[in-house]
């Protein structure tokens, strides 16, 4: 793995604690959430998927409903209605996506996590949240012996991703569709439009701009199987 990752997570977990305090604006929003729904996972939320897996999806941020509420990423949003799906098909995923961490889905040589991994308010992390958290983020790629891809969904995720790497961002932009290689052992990074409602809905993203990018990523993974 890239020498700045690594220097970049030495002595971090790759899973903060839920109740990780570094962020006061996200504690208190956390908070202020746990209140009034007491019965929620209202916590900093795990990555999801086995460790050995080649692949790692890297999000944005939890979402208010969906992975703050159930306690695993892109699980109980729109986000997760097109994401899981998408995997399925291309088998990194089994079962079936039913919106609840209960629903028995497992991935499939894939994992998922995001940039920041509390809740922000509108789903907005600070730059300043974004840096907090990545330490966590490159414990997290340091820790998957297997890792060969990283798919970053949206700009922020691209940028934690590459900052990771000691890259410099305007090395590599942020592009749907692109494909980024650094150092000769990093794993490769692709960029997609974020599955997000807004994206969606807007044409900015359709289904199958998001399946041609999980097809490159599927073509390399058997090509070097």
């Amino acid at each position: 793995m890239a020498s700045a990752v690594r220097d970049l997570s030495a002595g971090v977990s790759p899973e903060p604690p839920p109740t990780c305090a570094k962020c006061p604006r996200l504690v208190s929003f956390r908070s202020d959430i746990a209140a009034e729904h007491p019965g929620w996972f209202n916590g900093a939320v795990p990555s999801f998927g086995p460790e050995d897996a080649r692949l790692l999806i890297v999000g944005l941020a939890p979402g208010l409903q969906g992975a703050n509420r159930t306690g695993r990423p892109f699980t109980g949003d729109y986000a997760g209605d097109l994401l899981y799906p998408t995997m399925l098909a291309f088998g990194f995923a089994r079962g079936a996506y039913g919106a609840s961490p209960d629903d028995g889905l497992q991935l499939v040589d894939a994992m998922i996590t995001n940039a920041v991994r509390c809740v922000p308010p509108q789903n907005k992390p600070t730059s300043a949240e974004a840096n907090a958290c990545r330490p966590h983020l490159a414990a997290r790629i340091d820790s998957l012996p297997r890792l060969e891809a990283i798919l970053c969904l949206g700009r922020i995720a691209h940028d934690a991703v590459i900052k990771s790497f000691g890259e410099r961002l305007a090395a590599h932009p942020f592009g749907h569709g692109a494909r980024h290689r650094m150092e000769a052992r990093a794993p490769t990074v692709h960029d997609s439009y974020h599955c997000s409602r807004y994206n969606t809905n807007t044409g900015r993203l359709t289904p199958q701009m998001f399946e041609a990018v999980f097809a490159a990523i599927r073509r390399d993974l058997d090509a070097s199987a």
